[in-house]
C-alpha cells in the first residue's frame, strides 16, 4: 500500500511539474511569433535600396539565427545605416545599440606610410562622437540607448553588460594585420570583455576556399577562411555554437589574385566592360560563412 501511495504521489508531480512547463513553453513560443512579426515589419518598411539586399543579406534569418532579440544590448562592429536602420526598431527603447570601429594602432598600421598619419589618427580618436550623431538618423524618436567606442577603448561600464556582439564582414579587417600587430587577437579580447556570460557573438564573413594560399586569405582581398575564424575565436575563449549556410553563395568561387570587391554591389574593375560586369553580377554577393559563438557561462 505504501508503495502504491508513493507511486501514485510520483505521478502526480511529474503530472504537475510537466503541466507547470506548458504556460512558459507556450509564452516562449508567443514571444517567438510577436518578435518575428515585428522584425517582418520592419523589414518590410526599409527603403528600395536596402530590400534589394534581402537576397543576399538575408536579415531576418541571420538574426534569427543570432538569436538577436527585442530589448537586448548589441554591440555592431563597423556600424553602417544598412544593419542600424533595422536593429534600432527592433531592439527598441528597452534596447541599447553600439558601435565599434578599428583601434588607434589598427589604423596606425594602415597609415603608417602616410604623411598626413597624425591628422587622420586624431579624426579616428573622434569616431565615437562623430558616430553618436550620426546614429541620430536611424534612431529617430526611438528612446534606444546608444553609444560607441574604438577597439582597444572600451568603457568600462559596458564591460560584461553587453548580449551580443555582431561582426557583419567586419573580421578580414581585423585579421589582415593579425600577423604583424595582433589586431584580430585584441579585438576578440575586448569582445570577451564586454559580453555578458552565455554572450553571443554572430559573425558573418567572406568566405575563402579552405584549400587557398594562406597569405591571399588574410584579409586584404576581403576573404578569410573559415577554419581560421573558429580557431581564433576558440583561442580567445569563445565556444562555437552553430553554423548557418543562410549567406552562402556557392557560385562565387574566388581563386588567388580575385578580391571581393569585383562582385555587387561595388563591381570593381568591370564597371566599363559589359561582359564581365554581367558576369560577376550573374554571380552575385560573396559567399559568406555565419557563425555563431558563445562567451561560456
Amino acid at each position: 500500500m505504501k508503495k502504491l501511495l508513493t507511486a501514485v504521489a510520483g505521478a502526480a508531480l511529474l503530472a504537475t511539474s510537466s503541466l507547470a512547463l506548458v504556460p512558459s513553453t507556450t509564452a516562449d513560443m508567443q514571444a517567438g511569433h510577436v518578435e518575428s512579426a515585428k522584425l517582418d515589419k520592419i523589414l518590410a518598411a526599409q527603403p528600395e535600396a536596402t530590400k534589394a539586399r534581402y537576397p543576399f543579406r538575408h536579415p531576418k534569418e541571420t538574426l534569427e539565427f543570432l538569436g538577436i532579440a527585442p530589448g537586448m544590448t548589441v554591440v555592431d562592429a563597423l556600424p553602417g545605416g544598412y544593419y542600424g536602420n533595422i536593429l534600432v526598431p527592433y531592439l527598441g527603447d528597452e534596447g541599447a545599440l553600439y558601435g565599434v570601429q578599428y583601434s588607434l594602432k589598427h589604423r596606425g598600421t594602415d597609415w603608417a606610410t602616410r604623411e598626413d598619419k597624425d591628422q587622420r589618427l586624431a579624426n579616428h580618436k573622434a569616431w565615437p562622437e562623430r558616430f553618436a550623431k550620426n546614429v541620430a538618423e536611424w534612431t529617430g524618436d526611438s528612446k534606444i540607448k546608444t553609444g560607441a567606442f574604438l577597439f582597444g577603448d572600451v568603457p568600462a561600464d559596458l564591460e560584461g553588460k553587453v548580449d551580443a556582439f555582431l561582426l557583419f564582414r567586419a573580421m578580414h579587417h581585423l585579421n589582415k594585420h593579425e600577423d604583424t600587430t595582433g589586431t584580430r587577437t585584441d579585438a576578440i579580447a575586448d569582445i570577451y570583455k564586454v559580453l555578458k556570460p552565455g554572450g553571443i557573438v554572430g559573425i558573418v564573413q567572406h568566405r575563402a576556399p579552405e584549400d587557398a594560399d594562406d597569405d591571399w586569405a588574410k584579409g586584404f582581398n576581403g576573404y578569410v577562411k573559415q577554419s581560421t575564424i573558429i580557431d581564433a575565436m576558440k583561442a580567445g575563449g569563445f565556444e562555437l555554437v552553430d553554423v548557418s549556410e543562410v549567406n552562402a553563395n556557392r557560385k562565387d568561387q574566388p581563386v588567388e589574385g580575385d578580391f571581393v570587391w569585383r562582385l555587387p554591389p561595388v563591381l570593381a574593375g568591370s564597371r566599363d566592360d559589359a561582359e564581365k560586369r554581367a558576369k560577376m553580377q550573374a554571380i552575385g554577393e560573396s559567399d559568406r560563412m555565419t557563425l555563431k559563438f558563445r562567451k561560456p557561462k
